[in-house]
């Protein structure tokens, strides 16, 4: 088994790099920022001083960090990843950034004798809990097959979709639609809500019929429960959206719907809530309604 390397164990990468570990796989992690998470160290993470030190040490170096200017500092910064590469090793960035970007660094790391993927997940936390993420990735075919048996530990669906970039432009795609359909659940239930209807019931309904969705299993149920506590932050949605905007803009693309959906986004931000989860962004409807969902079947509950 390849030694590898992690840079950024929050909310993904944690469970994430705990999946290798259980896997048998020698995983390493710079400690710049604080001590690394308890669980993994009794899994047997090790920890080594700084990125150089990592990229040194490991074959393969992950890095699955929230943005495009954190990926550029962990690859080519201060003491960075770029400074400890040796011919032959495999740097890949499961962050979900800018796919301009990710050519160039990739361009860069080639120029090391290394290999690049961009390889951005979805599925969230759950997915990372489950080692069921989705994998997109963007590269050459024999670096995505060295890379597969590690893949495989964090997800299921593991899809080589084009050359570098084309992995991270996949996942914008990705967030277009995990976006909008996130703002036609809450629209969906908004409306069912402030009518009389109860909203748990009104998508269990939907889930058996040409509507359902996993966004709407997952994310329908955390809008009537009030159960906003991040899986995925709407603070890293806006960044995506933004990165789908700059590119629509660039290709000459109208994104209407996106446009408007990153609006919600903003608004829930203005109002404190850029830290929620993404499904959050039914308060930003409800706020134009001035009524919360399954407010009305709440009450209807207790006057009987």
């Amino acid at each position: 088994m390849e030694k590898i390397g992690f840079v950024g164990l929050g909310i993904m990468g944690a469970p994430m790099a705990g999946h290798l570990l259980d896997a048998g796989f020698e995983v390493l992690a710079s400690d710049h920022r604080g001590a690394l998470p308890a669980e993994l160290v009794g899994k047997g993470l090790k920890s080594v001083a700084g990125h150089q030190a990592l990229a040194k040490a490991a074959d393969i170096i992950i890095l699955m960090v929230p943005d495009t200017p954190q990926v550029a500092d962990v690859l080519f910064g201060e003491n960075s990843v770029s400074s400890g590469l040796s011919r032959g090793k495999l740097v890949i960035d499961m962050s979900s950034i800018s796919p301009i970007e990710t050519k160039e660094f990739a361009k860069k790391i080639n120029a090391l004798g290394c290999d690049y993927l961009d390889a951005p997940v979805s599925g969230g936390e759950v997915g990372a809990k489950a080692a069921s993420l989705t994998i997109m990735v963007g590269g050459e075919e024999k670096p995505f097959e060295r890379a597969r048996p590690v893949f495989e530990k964090m997800g299921r669906n593991i899809t080589l979709v084009g050359p570098n970039g084309v992995g991270q432009t996949t996942k914008v795609a990705n967030q277009i639609v995990v976006a909008l359909t996130i703002e036609a659940v809450a629209e969906a239930l908004v409306f069912a809500s402030k009518a009389g209807a109860d909203p748990a019931k009104v998508r269990q309904a939907l889930m058996g019929g040409l509507a359902a969705s996993r966004i709407l299993e997952v994310h329908g149920e955390r809008m009537y429960k009030r159960t906003f506590a991040p899986g995925f932050r709407i603070e890293l949605h806006q960044k995506d959206l933004n990165l789908a905007l700059q590119g629509a803009k660039a290709l000459g693309v109208s994104l209407p719907n996106t446009s408007m959906t990153q609006e919600l986004f903003n608004s829930c931000a203005a109002n404190g809530g850029a830290k929620e989860d993404h499904s959050a962004l039914v308060r930003a409807l409800e706020r134009m309604a001035n009524f919360e969902v399954g407010a009305e079947a709440e009450a209807k509950g207790k006057a009987a």
